[in-house]
């Protein structure tokens, strides 16, 4: 009701309650559908951040190359993400009311808490995912097909990677990639939850889908910007190696060489893809998972 979400800007702990298992299925399906909708333009942008250049990585050519990898990705991240952050919530507001007081308590610190924990949740499917269509989008070596790929990744046991013993290069860039979607969250969730809240406030009742869908869009373009520098090393850390074939050693490495060799702008280079993806991804994604919430409670 309009009164209950008008209330919940006052009483962090009245935070929107979704079942866990809703939010599982609605966060899926939303994932899938804005993958597919969108995966061309993560295609461009991937090929223009990859250090062999646009062209040689591929170009305008094959631009679904890795689809069924983030297909298969997309769904059980995003779902692990909703999951948890919706269930997060509300753990997390009788948390904050419980030793910092009902006055004191931040709504936008419970949607960043839950948010985080959420992106490190999806990212343990979502690395892997985002490892095998990298190396498929930039058509690297041995990259023929999903099976070879994965492969490919698996064989890496290298030990740049998180449990690279066991999962091969599979979880390289973990790090990086938190460090990407943390900060991410940080901007977007809060100001996705506090835009809702004040639209509902003027209009006197709750946000509709599409009014979900045109916050998710803004919040998430601005945090897009924000983040793009550490988005350029997560792509490259991905990768492996610069386009000589040296390879990359931690986050350090890469920031320090692309400032020596190639100047600050690259750091920078894929912004306008990324936040035009983000930015439709968002209004997408939230527009989807919202109506598909709906529809199931």
């Amino acid at each position: 009701s309009s009164r209950g979400r008008q209330h919940s800007t006052m009483a962090p702990d009245k935070e929107r309650h979704t079942p866990f298992l809703t939010s599982l299925i609605a966060g899926g399906m939303a994932g899938t559908t804005v993958d597919l909708a969108l995966f061309p333009i993560d295609t461009l942008k991937t090929r223009l951040q990859s250090p062999q250049g646009f062209v040689a990585a591929g170009g305008f050519r094959g631009v679904y190359r890795g689809i069924m990898a983030a297909a298969a990705g997309s769904s059980p991240g995003a779902a692990l993400f909703f999951g948890t952050y919706e269930t997060m919530k509300p753990v997390i507001a009788n948390l904050q009311s419980t030793y910092r007081g009902e006055e004191a308590s931040s709504p936008a610190l419970t949607h960043m808490i839950s948010a985080s924990i959420g992106e490190a949740a999806a990212c343990l499917v979502r690395v892997p995912t985002e490892v095998v269509k990298s190396k498929m989008q930039t058509n690297a070596a041995g990259a023929s097909s999903l099976s070879a790929t994965f492969k490919l990744v698996v064989s890496e046991k290298d030990g740049r990677a998180f449990g690279s013993q066991v999962f091969g290069g599979l979880y390289r860039g973990y790090g990086i990639t938190l460090m990407r979607e943390v900060p991410f969250a940080f901007i977007q969730f809060p100001l996705y939850e506090r835009l809702k809240v004040e639209w509902a406030k003027i209009q006197g009742f709750e946000t509709s889908p599409l009014q979900a869908a045109t916050c998710g869009s803004f919040s998430g373009g601005i945090a897009a910007a924000f983040t793009t520098p550490l988005d350029v090393v997560k792509t490259r850390l991905m990768l492996g190696s610069d386009k000589n074939g040296v390879k990359y050693h931690g986050a350090n490495d890469v920031i320090g060489r692309i400032l020596k060799e190639e100047g600050t702008p690259i750091l920078l280079s894929g912004i306008q893809p990324r936040v035009m993806w983000i930015s439709i991804g968002g209004f997408v994604f939230f527009g989807a998972y919202e109506s598909y919430r709906s529809l199931l409670i």
